[in-house]
């Protein structure tokens, strides 16, 4: 994607993500988008399909570097010598929410919040099958991991929106250590 793209992508994100804190997602239009981005609707065709698609995407772009395997240090953290360290990765995953606090809190707090949470989730089980239960030793194996990856994954989301709802307080390591504990001995 060309320097152009990338620069009309994110006035589309920022456009939607400024009328989602104002209105709710099934009385924006793509109109209100185009509006908001000033661009033309050729061009936000061009990039999306559909109002849904656009959550996706947005969805994507969160979670793409979030759930990154190789963790890096960053303006607000660094956790790149902890790698296969779950309270390290759900940490780091804590930071980038708060990093896109605007837009985790107005994709939660609109009809698109279960969009959101479809695709968040999506994320997670695939985190959670590929670098945590790989990583944990879990000696209770009569739970069948299919179980497992659905319960910590229901248990983490259930925990970002009651964290949402509190302004993103406390903070993303003290959050994760009260995770672990309830999550990790189930293990």
């Amino acid at each position: 994607m060309d320097r152009r793209q990338q620069k009309t992508r994110k006035a589309i994100f920022a456009a939607f993500s400024t009328l989602l804190a104002r209105k709710s997602y099934t009385r924006i239009t793509v109109q209100d988008i185009i509006d908001g981005a000033n661009i033309g609707r050729s061009t936000f065709y061009a990039h999306f399909e559909t109002k849904d698609d656009l959550v996706k995407e947005m969805c994507t772009d969160i979670f793409q570097h979030v759930f990154s395997t190789h963790l890096d240090t960053e303006s607000t953290h660094d956790f790149s010598l902890m790698e296969g360290n779950p309270d390290a990765m759900i940490t780091h995953i804590l930071y980038h929410l708060q990093d896109s606090k605007k837009d985790v809190t107005a994709l939660l707090s609109s009809e698109g919040g279960a969009l959101f949470l479809q695709f968040f989730k999506q994320f997670l089980n695939e985190l959670i099958t590929q670098h945590i239960l790989s990583t944990v030793q879990h000696p209770n194996s009569s739970i069948p991991e299919a179980f497992l990856i659905n319960h910590i994954s229901g248990s983490f989301l259930e925990m970002v929106k009651w964290w949402a709802a509190q302004g993103m307080e406390p903070v993303p390591e003290e959050l994760a250590g009260w995770f672990g504990k309830v999550i990790w001995p189930m293990l």
